[in-house]
């Protein structure tokens, strides 16, 4: 006959006995005896309320999920041609992502014969990290991919 270690719904050590007469102290208290530590010399088994347990665990991972934060990364595509007016509006929404704590991923997009002259995103680039040095540091350098140059831009962190 294996023997357990159980605890009260108090928390109360109740000592070592049978399986058969824990169960049946949890059925005097109407709780449940809940095996806490399988691995324990002997098994420790709780007596509780399981279905109460269980809910306020799903509570807690709830909670834990609400306080947790998720940070994007947020895009913003534009062309080698892309007028002035056109690139401070894209800023815009740069610094509107990177205040509200996302990442931020600027893309100059060539196409047709715009490959013949990529220098226009590098410097489009560069302007986009110099007006957002303040709040946002860069992540990587600009990589070039096929016809798409980006730069991926986060918020700095206030050490």
């Amino acid at each position: 006959m294996r023997e357990v270690r159980v605890v009260g719904a108090d928390g109360a050590q109740l000592g070592v006995m049978p399986i058969q007469q824990a169960l049946e102290t949890a059925r005097q208290q109407e709780l449940d005896l809940v095996e806490v530590a399988p691995e324990a010399q002997p098994p420790v088994c709780r007596i509780m309320d399981f279905g109460k347990y269980k809910y306020t665990q799903a509570r807690r991972l709830k909670e834990a999920r609400k306080k947790q934060t998720t940070i994007l990364v947020k895009e913003v595509k534009m062309g080698p041609k892309t007028e002035k007016h056109d690139f401070d509006f894209k800023l815009k929404h740069v610094r509107r992502f990177i205040e509200e704590g996302h990442k931020a991923k600027v893309t100059v997009r060539f196409k047709g014969r715009e490959m013949a002259h990529t220098e226009l995103g590098w410097k489009m680039l560069n302007k986009m990290v110099e007006a957002t040095q303040d709040i946002a540091v860069t992540d990587n350098n600009p990589r070039m991919e096929g016809r798409m140059l980006h730069i991926i831009l986060s918020p700095k962190s206030h050490n």
